[in-house]
């Protein structure tokens, strides 16, 4: 049985995260996606910290026990790398650094960096590199999933999905294992508003601006069963590549690979951490 992991409240931009860190060995940063905290990577953790690596987890800003700022300009992508920098930093792994193809890694990633070369490999889960992910899948989203056109009005989106006991949000959630504890989080003042400001602040960027390619290594996962987003969204992005990709399909997986299938999901990460000699 693996010990619990080491809790740490790490200062970054004035902003204070809960960042729980276990292991030793090269780094894996786990990011998880919206509506969750760091509690997606319970099951994934310790396997990667018996696989040998010193696995660091993240409430990103607005989610879980980190803070959530008020106002769309505080969740911008280059707010959001330089936070994935600072909470390694500040679990005392001041060697650790962000890269550009960090943008790569989605949210509900994973990310691994070694040192000191500064070489990594990224793995990402559900959403491929932007803006290709968006238009691959914009008919699918728009469909069954809430990042669509109703999100970018602030006090529209947040009654539209809690109307009814929050049955949008938990109609989207039907593949979770745990809805309840999600919207319980999102009830909490002003934390569905920060989640929903990830989007309003990058989708008009991610749509529009030119992204590089990406010079990190990638692993991209998605699940057959996948409610939300399409598999276009992870497979086009090979094309966006200046470095080594693979693409994984899980079948019989929805959308929440880290809950539903862990222990493939670390298998797969630990591979290609290998693979690429990270």
């Amino acid at each position: 049985m693996s010990r619990p992991p080491i809790t740490q409240h790490v200062q970054h931009e004035g902003l204070h995260f809960r960042v729980e860190r276990r292991g030793h060995g090269p780094v894996v940063l786990l990011l998880h996606g919206f509506p969750d905290s760091l509690r997606l990577w319970d099951a994934v953790a310790p396997r990667l910290e018996a696989a040998g690596c010193h696995v660091i987890a993240v409430d990103q800003r607005g989610c879980g026990a980190s803070d959530a700022p008020v106002g769309r300009q505080h969740y911008h992508i280059e707010r959001l790398v330089g936070d994935a920098a600072g909470c390694a930093e500040g679990a005392r792994r001041p060697r650790t650094r962000a890269r550009d193809g960090t943008r790569l890694g989605c949210r509900g990633g994973m990310v691994s960096r070694d040192d000191p070369a500064g070489d990594g490999a990224l793995g990402g889960c559900h959403l491929g590199r932007p803006p290709d992910g968006i238009r691959a899948g914009r008919p699918r989203a728009a469909a069954q999933g809430p990042v669509h056109h109703r999100l970018a009005v602030r006090g529209l989106a947040e009654r539209w999905l809690t109307a009814g006991n929050w049955a949008r949000m938990r109609h989207w959630l039907r593949q979770h294992p745990d809805p309840d504890s999600c919207i319980h989080g999102l009830a909490r003042p002003g934390r569905l508003t920060a989640g929903l400001n990830w989007y309003r602040a990058n989708l008009r960027s991610m749509l529009l601006r030119p992204w590089p390619q990406c010079a990190v290594p990638l692993l991209g996962i998605w699940g057959s069963e996948d409610h939300c987003l399409a598999e276009d969204q992870m497979a086009r992005s090979g094309r966006r590549m200046a470095a080594a990709w693979a693409y994984e399909r899980v079948e019989g997986a929805g959308h929440w690979l880290p809950l539903e299938q862990p222990e493939r999901i670390a298998a797969l990460a630990v591979d290609w951490f290998q693979r690429c000699r990270v």
